[in-house]
C-alpha cells in the first residue's frame, strides 16, 4: 500500500504503546472512567492489562516495554479528577496523586523511556494550564488534547504555559479542521486517525500541511485493526512522520480476531503486513460473530 501511496520513506519506523488494557472503550463508546475496561482482581485476559498497571505499577510496566524495546508509552492518570471536577479544577493533593506514576517511571528507568500524557481533551484552560506546568519535572515528549483542539485560542494558550510539546487533532475531520491548529502554531505534533478524518486521502493532505509548517505526524491507533494497518502504512510513506501509535492489548486482543494479519513489531519498531493492499483481510468467522452488525448499501443509497 505505501508504495502505491508514493513509496516508502523507510522500512519501518519507531512505535510507542498506548496503555490500554484489554476491555478499554469496549462497553460503549463514552471516554469516561466507569468504560476502561479494568480487570476484576486477578481476572486479567492475558499479560497486557496495561491500564491496569500504568495506574498501579507504572515503574514495573516502563521496565517491561523497555525489555520488549518498546521506548515509548502513553498514559492518562489525570482522567478521575476531570471527571470529579467537570475539568474545571484540581487540587493539589490530586495532582500529585496523578504525577506519581510518571515519577515511577522516571525513578525506574530514567530517560530511556518517552512519556506521553494523553489529557482526553476534559479540561479548561486554567486548570490544563497547571496541570502542564506541573508535568515539566517529568519531560513528557508531548502533552496530548489539554483542552478541546476546537478552542484555538485555548489550545494556543496552553502552548504558551509549557515547554513540552502539544499534540492535538485525533478527532478531527477534513483538512479545513487541521488548518486553524496548524497555521495558528499551537500545536507542535498533529495527530489524525486515518478512519475519523475521511480516509487515506484527508490523512495526506493533512501531513502535507502539518510538513509545510514543518511540524511531525504521529497517527492514531485505536479505533480497529484495519485503520491501525493503513496508519502505519501511513507512518512507512509520510516523511515527516516520527513515530506510529499501537495498543498491544489490542493487538493480542481483539484485533487479532477480526483480521488474518496485524502490523509487526520488533525492538519497538512496527513494519506494514506484506502483501497487496494493506496486507490484510477480514476473518471469514467474523461474518459469524453473534455481535456482528452488517449495513449494505447501493448506488441509489449514495445519490
Amino acid at each position: 500500500m505505501h508504495a502505491l501511496l508514493g513509496g516508502a520513506s523507510r522500512d519501518r519506523i519507531r512505535t510507542y504503546n498506548t496503555c490500554a488494557g484489554y476491555r478499554y472503550v469496549r462497553g460503549r463508546t463514552a471516554q469516561a472512567v466507569t468504560n476502561w475496561g479494568l480487570p476484576d482482581g486477578d481476572e486479567a485476559e492475558g499479560p497486557y492489562e496495561d491500564l491496569d498497571a500504568f495506574l498501579h505499577r507504572a515503574d514495573e510496566l516502563a521496565r517491561d516495554l523497555l525489555a520488549s524495546g518498546i521506548t515509548g508509552m502513553k498514559i492518562w492518570p489525570f482522567d478521575p479528577y476531570a471527571e470529579a471536577s467537570l475539568g474545571h479544577d484540581i487540587s493539589g493533593a490530586n495532582l500529585e496523586r496523578a504525577l506519581e506514576p510518571f515519577r515511577k517511571i522516571r525513578a525506574a528507568v530514567g530517560s530511556e523511556m518517552d512519556v506521553m500524557v494523553e489529557l482526553h481533551a476534559l479540561w479548561d484552560l486554567p486548570a490544563a494550564r497547571r496541570i502542564v506546568h506541573a508535568l515539566e519535572e517529568v519531560e513528557p515528549f508531548w502533552i496530548e488534547d489539554p483542552v478541546r483542539v476546537v478552542s484555538p485560542a485555548a489550545l494556543a494558550e496552553v502552548a504558551r504555559s509549557t515547554s513540552a510539546p502539544i499534540a492535538a487533532g485525533e478527532t478531527l475531520t477534513g483538512l479545513p479542521a487541521f488548518r486553524g491548529a496548524i497555521a495558528g502554531g499551537n500545536v507542535q505534533v498533529v495527530i489524525f486517525d486515518v478512519g475519523w478524518v475521511g480516509g487515506i486521502t484527508a490523512a495526506r493532505k493533512v501531513a502535507a500541511l502539518a510538513a509545510a509548517f514543518e511540524l511531525p505526524v504521529a497517527p492514531h491507533d485505536c479505533t480497529g485493526p484495519v485503520v491501525y494497518a493503513a496508519a502505519t502504512h501511513l507512518s512507512l510513506h509520510l516523511p515527516n512522520a516520527i513515530v506510529q501509535e499501537s495498543v498491544r492489548a489490542f493487538a493480542s486482543g481483539w484485533y487479532a480476531e477480526l483480521v488474518t494479519a496485524l502490523p509487526a513489531i520488533e525492538a519497538g519498531m512496527i513494519g506494514a503486513p506484506p502483501g497487496p493492499g494493506l496486507g490484510l483481510e477480514l476473518r471469514p468467522e467474523v461474518f459469524e460473530r453473534p455481535d456482528v452488525r452488517i449495513r449494505s448499501s447501493t448506488k441509489e443509497d449514495t445519490r
